[in-house]
């Protein structure tokens, strides 16, 4: 896997496709990497054949990249630095950012900062939990710092203990990145997003909150329903990625010249 460094740090990515065809970065959610959340499930391929040049990469503390332990490592603007220094680093001026739950935080909070940057962008798993919250994170982070998944009670601990024990992940550094990476923006500061965004969010996902309130702070927003689909299975779904790309292709051109 190639490598690229910001802050310190070395973080995984991937660059497939033709170099000419417009740019979209994917940004995971929190305790996956890229091929949980956008190699294994399809999206690569799908985008790539669809005629973008796809760039992913490994959140610090997932996957493959560095993890550090240390908390202040992980805050919105830290993250969004990471995916700055990846587009400089390959030399993208301009692309989409497609994040899923963390990843669409990390891609919001992107987007505000650098709206010419980045014109064009998709939040999956991410609805009006986006200003609100989704819920107390401690228990999560608790469960993460746990001797094992048998220790843990907590319903939505256990969720996001097995998956990072599925994923191999390191534990601590997920329980750092909790802790500074989940600020919410304010509404007005919602407001000021005027890039076209599309949010997906599954009808059974608990986590999120409701596309369709957030898509109202959201000058030119658009909702998507991923129907019968919960947090972790919106990700895969065919017709979330079939509205995605339509999405997609209606405002090619913001990402051209």
């Amino acid at each position: 896997m190639a490598q690229f460094s910001n802050a310190g740090f070395r973080l995984d990515f991937l660059d497939e496709g033709e170099r000419e065809a417009p740019a979209i970065v994917l940004v995971h959610g929190f305790a996956s990497n890229m091929r949980v959340n956008w190699i294994d499930p399809g999206w690569v391929q799908t985008l790539v054949a669809g005629g973008w040049r796809v760039v992913a990469f490994d959140h610090r503390g997932h996957g493959g990249s560095d993890k550090p332990h240390d908390a202040s490592a992980y805050t919105p603007d830290a993250m969004v630095s990471d995916v700055v220094a990846l587009c400089d680093t390959l030399g993208i001026a301009r692309a989409a950012l497609f994040g899923y739950s963390m990843g669409a935080r990390v891609s919001a909070f992107a987007g505000i900062a650098h709206p010419d940057r980045f014109p064009l962008l998709v939040f999956g798993g991410l609805g009006i939990g986006l200003v609100d919250g989704v819920g107390d994170w401690d228990p999560i982070a608790a469960a993460l710092r746990a001797p094992s998944l048998d220790d843990v009670t907590h319903e939505r601990g256990r969720m996001f203990r097995a998956f990072a024990d599925r994923t191999r992940s390191d534990r601590i550094a997920l329980a750092a990145c909790i802790e500074t990476s989940r600020r919410e923006p304010s509404r007005e500061v919602v407001s000021t997003l005027r890039q076209p965004v599309l949010v997906g969010v599954g009808t059974r996902d608990d986590i999120a909150g409701s596309a369709e309130e957030l898509v109202a702070l959201l000058p030119h927003g658009e909702a998507f329903d991923i129907a019968g689909r919960d947090h972790m299975l919106a990700v895969g779904d065919r017709t979330f990625k079939a509205a995605v790309l339509a999405f997609l292709d209606r405002h090619r051109g913001r990402l051209m010249g």
